[in-house]
């Protein structure tokens, strides 16, 4: 699936403890930024990590892809756009981080998760229908 289904987006604040000497944010950081997004786009659907497990499945990322094109700086207003592109196989999230003042692209990515049945601590190859489910969509 190539469109996104379901997008989410939030603001962050650079703080102090995320830069290094220069003011800039250390590049493991938007790591955290990308996560606090896909937490968000999570309890959207009701379907976070708590009620992950609940439903007898843990999501561990497999797949990651990050790409700078401008740093953010300490103090600096971001917005982080998380959006669900696909969830047939696995859950993908893409991310964009911009600058909140001039809308300039910061970074982009995506994280790749697939489901594990906690019972089995096998990989499923197709996402189970409560994903499906808290997408409003049937599974065929």
């Amino acid at each position: 699936m190539s469109k996104s289904i379901v997008a989410c987006e939030v603001e962050i604040e650079v703080p102090f403890f995320d830069v290094d000497l220069m003011e800039i944010v250390w590049h493991g950081h938007y790591l955290k930024y990308f996560e606090i997004a896909r937490c968000a786009l999570l309890d959207q659907i009701n379907y976070n990590y708590m009620q992950m497990r609940g439903s007898g499945y843990t999501w561990p990322v497999i797949d990651l892809r990050i790409r700078y094109a401008r740093p953010a700086k300490f103090g600096q207003k971001i917005i982080v756009h998380a959006n669900i592109s696909e969830w047939e196989n696995c859950l993908k999230i893409n991310y964009r981080i911009i600058d909140k003042l001039t809308g300039a692209r910061l970074i982009r990515g995506y994280t790749c998760q697939v489901a594990v049945d906690m019972a089995t601590d096998e990989m499923c190859y197709e996402s189970p229908a409560i994903l499906w489910e808290k997408l409003g969509l049937h599974k065929s």
